[in-house]
């Protein structure tokens, strides 16, 4: 081959290797600068579901990174991938899909925190035949996830041959959230005969977010209705199709009733609620991890004033808010209250950073509090709640507050007595599947 050929072509390969090689210290430079970040911001635990890697067998291919649709959380590190933005994701799972490799698994929890979830199979059956779990219980928080649970569990239960007869139901399902709303229609698509409760109203956990707030990341199939093709929509516009789905459909959903009892009695479940008993052949529980609301356990807190989550930011009007909490909730209706005119809030918050919560609402608060709109307490607690004052300890130091009302936004106790009275078994995620 001509000299100058292979000079040509050597040359080339040369500048290609080059602009690669650039490529990857930019992104390695990125990567390591991205996760010193979340390290010195105290941002090192991931909220929910999320990824676990195994260097050993990583290859470094970027496929995860690239595949993220959070962009930021994965990275790559020496040509392995790393978790460098923990908080931002949630759980959506398309790393471990993008792996050739197969390095990635899905866990929940880590060493230093750990999480409740209950022992359920692939189908979504916990230890007791008969009894299934889908949706936020189970960990999956992500209302995409909650949505396809619902439909895999109700699949699941068409085909495991459990059925009642004369007063026995083929199925009672727990909850009018994403996964309950889910399973039902396909219960209906498979001609079962079913009842659904909710002790609350339609939505579950969303039906509590405060107004305006943005939900849903990915298109997702419904039974009997199709692809739900919202990539971002309002709290409002997703309940709003959620009604129109249950009108078109002819869905029946008992509001207002609360199970207190489960018993399996053989092949069939007993079920206690606020209203009357029931027996089905089988049961899904859908409902929330909330729970009963985690309360502060200081002086005061029974006053009218103090709530445990946002209705309508409009009603603080000119008053002087305490929010606590450092979650989502928490954030939202802090940033909410203080659009309102004339209101003074204080957001306090028992950790240094705000580790649960989203990068684009923390971002807004510190916007906010940067114009005055809000003050942030950072590693405080609430002491007493009076009539018209709060005390708040932070590292020491006594804040007096002049009061109006006090929300808090602290998350809720997992039902974990709840299941453990049915038999499920609960088992603590330190970084496990």
């Amino acid at each position: 081959m001509d000299e100058s050929v292979l000079v040509y072509y050597g040359g080339g390969a040369a500048v290609i290797g080059a602009f690669y090689l650039w490529r990857h210290v930019q992104g390695t430079r990125k990567a390591r600068a991205l996760l010193e970040e979340s390290r010195q911001a105290g941002l090192t635990e991931p909220a929910s579901l999320h990824p676990k890697i195994d260097l050993a067998r990583c290859i470094g291919c970027g496929s995860c990174v690239a595949a993220c649709p959070e962009h930021t959380v994965l990275g790559l590190i020496n040509r392995k991938a790393h978790l460098v933005d923990p908080t931002k994701c949630i759980g959506h799972g398309a790393c471990r899909t993008a792996c050739p490799m197969g390095a990635i698994t899905l866990v929940f929890g880590s060493e230093k925190r750990g999480v409740d979830i209950p022992h359920v199979g692939p189908d979504f059956q916990t230890n007791i035949p008969g009894i299934y779990i889908a949706g936020e219980l189970g960990g999956m928080g992500l209302i995409r996830n909650a949505v396809e649970q619902g439909r895999q569990a109700l699949e699941a239960i068409a085909k495991n041959g459990r059925r009642g007869s004369g007063e026995v139901l083929d199925l009672l399902i727990v909850g009018a959230g994403p996964a309950g709303l889910s399973a039902s229609l396909g219960a209906m698509k498979h001609k079962l005969r079913f009842v659904t409760v909710e002790q609350d109203s339609m939505g579950g956990t969303v039906s509590h977010f405060p107004r305006g707030k943005l939900v849903m990341t990915a298109p997702v199939e419904l039974p009997l209705v199709g692809k739900m093709k919202f990539r971002e929509v309002s709290k409002e516009e997703l309940l709003s199709f959620w009604e129109k789905v249950v009108a078109d459909t002819g869905l029946e959903v008992s509001y207002g009733e609360k199970v207190e009892e489960v018993r399996a009695e053989g092949e069939v479940v007993w079920i206690r609620t606020t209203r009357r008993e029931y027996r089905a052949a089988n049961l899904l529980l859908a409902i929330g991890r909330r729970g009963t609301p985690r309360k502060l356990g200081v002086p005061g807190e029974e006053a009218s004033k103090v709530v445990y989550r946002l209705i309508d930011p409009a009603q603080y009007r000119g008053q002087r808010v305490l929010v606590v909490g450092g979650g989502d909730s928490a954030l939202e209706a802090a940033l909410s209250i203080a659009e309102e005119e004339g209101t003074d809030v204080t957001l306090s918050y028992r950790s240094a950073a705000f580790s649960r919560a989203k990068p684009k609402n923390r971002d807004k608060v510190a916007a906010a509090e940067a114009a005055g709109r809000l003050r942030v307490l950072f590693k405080s607690n609430v002491k007493e709640i009076r009539a018209d004052e709060v005390d708040i300890d932070q590292e020491g130091t006594l804040h007096r507050l002049g009061n109006d009302a006090v929300i808090v936004c602290a998350g809720g106790i997992l039902p974990t007595p709840f299941l453990k009275s049915i038999g499920i078994e609960v088992e603590t995620k330190h970084g496990t599947e």
